[in-house]
């Protein structure tokens, strides 16, 4: 079969399709999957340049992906609630850009009904992350008032929907296009922060969730109301600053497990939830598509399609 791997950490040069054997059945509660699509994530690029090498040490050769959609091929003998064609949902972790890939049953879930197989590829990590952040460490609650940086981006766009249907105000950044994306998938309030100053047009915040880092981050200090959070999945928050301004903030390492996306899983099934597909490439071409996730800017989630 085509896998994508690499044998050394780089940039997306070191990265090559190769012919390798399908994967088998391991144990009983295996479940082997024909990926038809599967997502490209921030993450991905991280361990391919190296520096999850201490928090995330992997193996070379190494084959990324850490979520796909497909159809079941053969299953183990423990395995009672999936069978051959069914499609589902699969939490790779790894070997996600592959054209076969071996999962445990409790990290496969059903396809919801609707959905196109590249779809389906965008929302796990992204729903994983949002709920992570908003409600596991974030503790958002109806009528309580978010921020959230980055609101087109792929984790960022989950976050804004998730939020809206807990009963939040939400207010989201975004530039470009994005600002007219953040406002359809239910932002109250949208920011564009290469025209605006989001520190003077906020304040009073309950939670601030950063996808974006860099200095901008700093400014988010400025919008919360004392006590409260602001949550980062790209760097660790200024402690310095959080004293300062009295407020809690942190890194949050998202959870991305079935429990962790029941919730937006329900969101989609009652047409709730938009899966937001920015840019699908084919699998050969996965340097240029995580090139194309690393230039930034990007509206949604980056797929990779398997024939």
């Amino acid at each position: 079969m085509k896998a994508i791997q690499y044998r050394t950490y780089g940039s997306s040069d070191v990265i090559e399709e190769v012919e390798v054997s399908i994967p088998s059945i391991q144990s009983e509660n295996d479940v082997l999957i024909r990926v038809k699509a599967a997502g490209v994530s921030p993450i991905d690029i991280k361990i391919r340049m190296g520096f999850m090498k201490e928090a995330r040490p992997v193996e070379m050769p190494f084959t990324p992906g850490g979520e796909a959609a497909g159809v079941i091929v053969a299953i183990g003998d423990g395995v009672t609630m999936f069978k051959a064609g069914d499609q589902v949902v699969a939490l790779t972790k790894t070997n996600g850009y592959s054209e076969y890939v071996t999962v445990n049953k409790d990290f496969v879930l059903p396809m919801p009904e609707g959905l196109s197989f590249e779809q389906a590829a965008s929302i796990g990590v992204n729903i994983g992350t949002a709920q992570s952040v908003l409600f596991t460490a974030g503790q958002l609650e109806k009528g309580r008032k978010v921020l959230i940086q980055g609101g087109a981006g792929a984790a960022g766009g989950a976050m804004v929907q998730l939020a809206k249907a807990a009963g939040a105000y939400v207010i989201a950044t975004a530039s470009g296009k994005g600002v007219e994306l953040a406002k359809n998938l239910g932002a109250d309030q949208v920011i564009d922060y290469k025209s605006q100053d989001v520190a003077r047009l906020v304040n009073d915040i309950d939670l601030v969730a950063d996808t974006a880092g860099g200095q901008a981050q700093e400014k988010l200090f400025q919008v919360l109301k004392p006590g409260g959070k602001l949550l980062s999945i790209v760097i660790p928050p200024s402690q310095q600053l959080a004293e300062q301004y009295k407020v809690k903030a942190g890194f949050v390492a998202s959870d991305i497990s079935v429990k962790t996306l029941q919730n937006g899983l329900e969101l989609v099934k009652a047409g709730k939830f938009k899966p937001v597909v920015s840019k699908v490439f084919k699998l050969g071409e996965a340097a240029k598509a995580q090139d194309f996730l690393t230039a930034g800017g990007v509206n949604g989630k980056v797929i990779l399609t398997v024939d």
